[in-house]
């Protein structure tokens, strides 16, 4: 890691599952990867399906069984009180990206970093290791394979350890789906990022430990991206019309905290990075190849009319993929 050009550290993050969020990480982070940009893909939600999407069942059982291989095995030690962050080893997905992979007992350090959370407002040096060492082992991951970006997958979640996930976060991106669930989540996300990010700046200046590095979290919005809406000839139809209306206003009001904003369509909507489209059948497909879409073949079963599409996904992706990484600072060679 350049320390003249730091590596930005990006969160996709909604407290409403389902919407897709994964997937986007994913097919992101391997579009960037195809560009020639160096992506380190991190999984912070507990559930680890940004794991189980990029590597086979078999490999990740093997992973969960070494503690040097998952991002709760780097932090395992602070969890236990029996050390500091442990050096993880990343996992080579494809050339250009890694993944730091995810473990279902992350779960279990929810506890503790609710606990230290008030702890580092009274300047006590464990909290401030504690609530730091995702971000420190994403730190020192991404300096070993070189990374120009990170890349984060955030759990549906508004508990202590999404506050801390965050912490590790430059900016935020928010999936949605076009849908009521998906309004209300922005009227809980927006606050609670504003409060996280707060409370985190408080607390960075806090910290009694001067040889102790310590993220930012600044958490910038840098826009939201509308996931399996259903087009006909190039517009959103049926219910889901009424529900994309409303999300520039509702992102704007709860994410940005601005009032009096003018309507305007998503696909207007300046803070809006894409509109992805359903793509049905090849997502079971893409699963099962694990592949991202826009990389499906006929050898995988995409033939005819889905070749077709997957050629559309690749166009679009490398469209999306690009006015992030642009928004992130990040140059594509």
């Amino acid at each position: 890691m350049s320390s003249t050009a730091p590596v930005p550290v990006c969160s996709f993050f909604n407290n409403k599952g389902g919407v897709g969020k994964t997937t986007l990480v994913y097919h992101l982070a391997s579009m960037a990867a195809e560009l020639g940009v160096k992506v380190l893909a991190v999984d912070l939600d507990p559930q680890a399906n940004l794991t189980a999407a990029c590597i086979d069942a078999e490999r990740v059982e093997s992973l969960w069984e070494d503690p040097r291989q998952t991002i709760y095995g780097a932090i395992s030690p602070l969890l236990s009180g029996t050390g500091d962050v442990r050096p993880v080893e990343v996992q080579l997905v494809s050339s250009n990206l890694s993944l730091l992979a995810g473990d279902l007992r992350f779960a279990s350090a929810e506890q503790e970093f609710a606990q230290q959370w008030p702890n580092a407002a009274d300047r006590q040096e464990r909290a401030f290791r504690v609530l730091s060492a995702p971000a420190r082992a994403i730190r020192e991951a991404a300096s070993v394979v070189g990374a120009d970006v990170v890349l984060i997958d955030v759990g549906p979640s508004l508990g202590a350890i999404n506050r801390v996930a965050m912490s590790t976060s430059d900016f935020v991106v928010v999936p949605l789906a076009p849908d009521l669930y998906s309004i209300q989540g922005l009227r809980n996300v927006g606050p609670s990022l504003r409060t996280w990010r707060a409370e985190w700046s408080e607390r960075r200046e806090r910290n009694p430990a001067a040889d102790l590095w310590i993220p930012e979290g600044t958490m910038t919005p840098l826009g939201y991206v509308v996931l399996q809406h259903s087009v006909r000839v190039d517009r959103a139809v049926g219910a889901y019309d009424r529900w994309i209306r409303r999300i520039p206003q509702e992102y704007a009001e709860s994410v940005l905290g601005e009032s009096g904003v003018d309507h305007v369509l998503a696909e207007d909507d300046k803070h809006c990075l894409g509109l992805v489209k359903h793509f049905h059948s090849l997502i079971p497909m893409a699963q099962e190849a694990r592949k991202p879409v826009f990389a499906l073949r006929s050898a995988d079963g995409a033939i005819g009319a889905h070749q077709q599409a997957v050629s559309r996904a690749r166009v679009f992706f490398e469209e999306l993929t690009r006015s992030v990484l642009s928004r992130l600072g990040v140059h594509v060679p």
